[in-house]
């Protein structure tokens, strides 16, 4: 019976299992995550060579003319090494690391999990996957109002593949909005990009002008009708009134399209 229940641990069933519990589920980039992994023993006794987690997301990338989504590991953390498990023994284990400060938000259908993992040698690895999520930092934040007090309307979120504008990661979340106000008539569109650090924060802008006549019809034929901003806020502007931030975007934007 118990070589008939190591087989049956071998392929899963009646094997150990683990469950991730998060101290907050809610989180901004650079936020500590913390909480407990349970694990439980199967019917059999087990050795657990490791004890893994992942935080993942996914990206676009367009290959041969098809889009498709890659999955991205943003930050590995190794619990523990080896550890023995006896039948239906019951062990706790705390956990803390740092969230990257790259890590895309939940936005749209933006998703990032924590997943973890028990590495057991001649079986099938149990494992857990625990959505979480991303608010924007502070930082961020004040730049998004400032841009919709502007008369933009945030329409898409998502991560794009993109080797050049990807630093830690080979894609770049994209914040596109759409003008509603007096842009309307010389902006189609307005893209953001964010570059998170400690205490601050670089802005990549990119502005898609509106074609007019015929020498802006060849400016958009040949891709010159964009034009790019870069600024960068730090925790010290978390502390100016929303108008101040909004009215030196503004004053960026209006440079630009002159």
């Amino acid at each position: 019976m118990s070589m008939f229940k190591k087989l049956l641990a071998s392929i899963g069933i009646g094997s150990s299992q683990v469950d991730a519990r998060l101290e907050q589920e809610s989180l901004i980039p650079g936020d500590v995550v913390k909480g407990e992994v349970h694990i439980t023993g199967g019917d059999v006794a087990q050795e657990i060579d490791e004890i893994y987690m992942y935080v993942v997301t996914h990206y676009e990338r367009e290959v041969n003319d098809k889009k498709g989504k890659e999955e991205c590991t943003l930050v590995k953390y190794r619990l523990t090494e080896s550890i023995s498990l006896q039948p239906k023994e019951s062990k706790v284990l705390p956990f803390s690391f740092q969230l990257p400060y790259e890590t895309p938000l939940t936005m749209g259908r933006q998703p990032v999990y924590l997943r973890t993992g028990l590495d057991i040698k001649n079986a099938i690895d149990p494992g857990d996957s625990d959505f979480i999520e991303v608010r924007p930092h502070p930082l961020m934040a004040k730049v998004l109002d400032a841009i919709q007090s502007l008369g933009f309307q945030l329409y898409k979120v998502d991560c794009e593949y993109n080797r050049y504008l990807g630093r830690n990661y080979p894609f770049v979340q994209e914040f596109e909005f759409r003008p509603t106000g007096p842009l309307r008539k010389q902006l189609e569109e307005l893209e953001a990009i964010f570059y998170l650090r400690e205490g601050e924060l670089e802005v990549f802008l990119e502005l898609d002008k509106r074609a007019r006549g015929f020498f802006g019809g060849l400016e958009e034929a040949f891709n010159l009708d964009e034009r790019f901003v870069r600024f960068r806020l730090y925790d010290a502007d978390l502390n100016k009134p929303l108008p101040v931030i909004a009215n030196a975007i503004e004053q960026l934007i209006h440079k630009q399209i002159r």
